[in-house]
């Protein structure tokens, strides 16, 4: 019988060797698998992410919305946290004049790096004061159904909360400063620097990016009741104001000019502070919040005209911003080195319906060099 030779007995050893990684290789797979597929989620280790500090200012972002707004809440909520809060991981209070879903409640806070807190308004601030005719009041929206939103009994609610009483909700009472955010909106530039830290050490009390004039039809009677208040307390009217910002007749009459404040950032102590309330007092109990169709813009453009200092009032030019149909995008933003996805040409500034103009005449800013050549 023949004898194994030396490469024989290696051969066998060599393909045993292989046969036994080969079936450990396979068996090591199959175990890690059956591991991945039975349970992705446990397969998975969760990502570490390095989280920014969260900013010590006092203030928080709030929106006034309804159950039915969460889809136009997704993608504006999405540019706020990506644009800016992811950065600092301001607080979000959201208000409604009824209980938010849960589904509401789970979604919104899935997708803010700060706490969001609900809040229900409470019936005397979303309701007829006693004091109002309420059939006048349906009259008026019957004789007003033309005009945007003049046959709404609910936009006049709105109007009057967002005037008189969104700064006095428990939920806002903790907070100094508030950033207002309005569903479909949407921020179209990085924005590196804490705004409400910018408020607070330049000692600004109102910030806004879009100006615009009010129809006429629906305020006929607010420059009147205005300056009504004036003369009852002329010891209001800030020294320094920006008066002429609103009239163009130093006081005459009102040019229908206000800030957009589906975005305004402001100090939430010039609201609560004495001029404000005893003018929101007067203006509530003349009616015309349902009488007409007052709008919050021109009435906090106006107090924030006659009772700051222009230099308290700060024009967030940096910060690209929309609300349809209007777009506020800065200028020379590449050579600014500013991270926008607007083109200044679609701004709405320069359009004859913005009241920037007037804004820059008011405060004696220099007018970008393209528009002092226009005729």
């Amino acid at each position: 019988m023949a004898r194994s030779t030396p490469r024989s007995g290696t051969r066998s050893v060599l393909l045993l060797f292989f046969i036994s990684t080969t079936m450990w290789c396979l068996w090591t797979l199959s175990e890690r698998d059956q591991r991945r597929y039975v349970s992705p989620l446990e397969a998975v280790a969760p990502l570490k992410v390095s989280h920014s500090p969260k900013s010590p200012e006092n203030a928080t972002f709030v929106t006034l919305a309804r159950n039915s707004d969460l889809k136009d809440l997704l993608n504006t909520i999405t540019s706020v946290e990506d644009r800016y809060n992811r950065r600092y991981h301001h607080d979000w209070v959201f208000l409604n004049d009824e209980p938010f879903s849960q589904e509401f409640q789970d979604v919104t806070s899935s997708l803010i790096s700060g706490t969001a807190k609900f809040g229900v308004i409470p019936r005397e601030h979303w309701s007829y004061p006693d004091w109002i005719n309420q059939t006048e009041a349906q009259e008026t929206r019957v004789r007003m159904k033309n005009i945007i939103y003049g046959d709404s009994e609910s936009y006049r609610h709105m109007c009057r909360f967002e005037s008189g009483f969104f700064f006095h909700h428990p939920l806002m009472q903790q907070y100094r400063y508030y950033w207002r955010v309005e569903p479909s909106t949407q921020l179209h530039c990085d924005i590196e620097y804490d705004v409400f830290r910018f408020m607070r050490e330049k000692d600004k009390k109102y910030g806004f990016t879009i100006t615009i004039h009010e129809y006429i039809a629906t305020i006929e009677s607010l420059w009147q009741v205005t300056t009504d208040f004036l003369k009852h307390y002329p010891q209001y009217v800030a020294k320094d104001n920006l008066m002429k910002f609103i009239s163009d007749t130093d006081g005459l009459t009102y040019n229908l000019c206000h800030f957009w404040s589906n975005f305004e950032v402001a100090d939430m102590e010039f609201w609560r502070g004495d001029a404000y309330q005893r003018y929101f007092n007067h203006l509530d109990q003349s009616g015309g919040f349902f009488y007409e169709r007052w709008g919050d813009a021109p009435v906090h453009s106006i107090a924030a005209s006659i009772f700051l200092n222009a230099s308290q009032i700060h024009f967030f030019e940096d910060i690209g911003y929309s609300h349809p149909p209007y777009t506020h995008c800065p200028r020379d933003c590449i050579s600014r080195g500013l991270k926008c996805n607007c083109l200044p040409k679609d701004s709405f500034d320069w359009d004859p319906y913005s009241c920037t103009k007037e804004y820059y005449n008011a405060q004696r800013l220099q007018m970008p060099p393209e528009l002092l050549h226009q005729n």
